[in-house]
């Protein structure tokens, strides 16, 4: 496994030793004592998620204000540009954000810790997008940064404007958002 720390610190690209020949492959996905070690602390991880979406859906930038969620995310199916930003005030990078190519194919993680929003928009004709949880979904707790807020600045790979759910299109901007100390 190679781990790699983005320009957030914080933010880890994990990717696995594939063992591949001409009846495809096998990989170790996910392995709780290896990961410990790599993020320097215990992780408990208590939800699995998946998602499913059309090209050119943007999803985010969400994050939980209470019962703050660590994210470790990835793909198996199509490809997605995933994105980090530091909502975390006491920041050095507060309103910073890191972004990753995640496809089945370079079968790469994302390690997003709790403080973070968290988004990704698919650049295939499908995703899915499995992601494993530290704390619960919990929808009273559940905020958004618009996509698109300029303090933020993210470049997004966009060819055509993004599909939203309702909800993602009236996100807060990051100034109004209520965020982490």
């Amino acid at each position: 496994m190679k781990v790699t720390q983005l320009a957030i610190p914080d933010v880890l690209l994990i990717e696995p030793t594939v063992f591949g020949d001409d009846r495809g492959f096998f990989f170790e996905s996910f392995n709780q004592a290896r990961f410990n070690e790599v993020v320097g602390r215990e992780i408990n991880f208590v939800q699995d998620n998946h998602s499913r979406s059309s090209a050119d859906v943007l999803r985010g930038l969400h994050y939980q204000i209470r019962q703050p969620q660590g994210k470790l995310v990835r793909v198996v199916e199509g490809e997605v540009f995933d994105v980090a930003v530091d909502l975390r005030r006491s920041s050095a990078t507060f309103g910073k954000w890191v972004g990753e190519v995640l496809s089945a194919e370079n079968k790469r993680q994302l390690w997003v810790p709790a403080g973070f929003g968290h988004g990704f928009l698919v650049t295939s004709d499908t995703a899915q997008f499995l992601y494993k949880t530290t704390d619960f979904y919990s929808p009273e707790h559940e905020r958004a940064v618009i996509w698109n807020d300029p303090t933020i600045g993210i470049a997004w790979p966009l060819t055509t404007p993004p599909i939203l759910s309702k909800k993602d299109a009236v996100a807060s901007t990051l100034d109004a958002a209520e965020l982490f100390d």
